[in-house]
């Protein structure tokens, strides 16, 4: 009997071990993470969340794939990540475009930036280049302004979408050159450059990787930087402060967010892997080749960041008097 009573002890001891709260099985991710991109693929955002869920896919042993979900100004794949289960396997990936603009510039975009999101970690940071297409004939931001005062309504600028960052950087530009351009929102910024490219729009404000190819081949004509400061990737470019538009500033950051209510353990786990991996090359080499400088930090960092850029954009876009729709 006393022996009964031992198996049965060491029994209840075993089943403990392999069922209880250390067990592997229970820890997170034990199955594949999904991060939502409010972006077309190709664009920008997404090439950066390409970048991360790659490493992530490596660093937690798990599959980490994403989902592009575009439209609405990046609201749409943003309100769905709002709304998805608190459990850390579905998790937006997004920049000031859809977090912080366009919440001001829809009527009920279905998230607020602060309240709907944990933060997790800013990724990084990257600026903007204005591009025309070879066709126009302007080699400087003084002569595209001289042009497009002696053609109205004749420049085209592109954008992934209203309220998407190079959409109020082209609306600040116009504002600031008294300027007649019309604006032509897309549904991400693939398609955006894309139709410049081709010569269907006139210029734009994008990223500095997705556009640096596309002005070595020749294919667009860059003529100014929206940063405070010239780019490494092209020092010989001025800046719209230089080209005589001292209040024209405009960066992006891009970073990880999970919805209201996931758990405190989960994002402490996904911040450390990207902090550890923005102390190394794994993430940084990638992110370099996109041009976006790492930023890191903890989730009250990128909180921050989010609300510095609310303070920032919001007189901004009131000034500006852009309608929502």
């Amino acid at each position: 009997m006393g022996g009964m009573r031992l198996w049965l002890a060491i029994s209840a001891v075993v089943l403990g071990l392999a069922t209880g709260p250390a067990s592997a099985q229970d820890k997170y991710p034990n199955r594949p993470v999904k991060i939502i991109v409010p972006t077309p693929a190709g664009g920008p955002v997404d090439v950066a969340a390409r970048v991360v869920a790659n490493y992530l896919t490596t660093s937690l042993g798990q599959g980490v794939i994403v989902d592009n979900r575009p439209g609405a100004g990046n609201t749409i794949g943003s309100k769905e990540a709002a709304r998805a289960d608190p459990d850390g396997y579905t998790l937006l990936y997004s920049a000031v475009s859809g977090l912080i603009l366009a919440p001001m510039l829809q009527k009920d975009a279905g998230y607020d930036p602060i309240t709907s999101f944990m933060p997790i970690v800013a990724v990084g940071s990257g600026s903007l280049i204005l591009v025309v297409h070879p066709s126009v004939p302007a080699k400087s931001v003084q002569e595209l302004v001289a042009y497009a005062k002696a053609n109205p309504g004749k420049i085209n600028f592109s954008s992934g979408g209203i309220g998407v960052l190079p959409h109020l950087t082209g609306e600040m530009f116009k504002a600031a050159a008294g300027i007649d351009i019309v604006h032509v929102p897309y549904r991400g910024g693939a398609p955006s450059i894309q139709d410049v490219v081709a010569g269907n729009v006139q210029m734009t404000f994008e990223s500095v990787g997705v556009l640096l190819p596309l002005i070595r081949d020749g294919r667009l004509r860059a003529l100014a930087t929206p940063s405070a400061k010239r780019i490494a990737e092209m020092p010989e470019l001025p800046t719209m402060i230089e080209s005589g538009y001292p209040n024209l500033v405009s960066t992006s950051w891009t970073g990880l967010l999970a919805p209201v209510g996931t758990p405190a353990d989960v994002v402490a786990r996904l911040n450390n892997q990207i902090n550890l991996g923005l102390k190394s090359t794994e993430l940084t080499g990638p992110l370099a080749k996109i041009s976006s400088a790492p930023l890191g930090g903890t989730p009250a960092d990128f909180t921050a960041l989010m609300k510095a850029d609310l303070a920032r954009w919001t007189p901004v876009v009131k000034s500006l008097n852009l309608k929502t729709n």
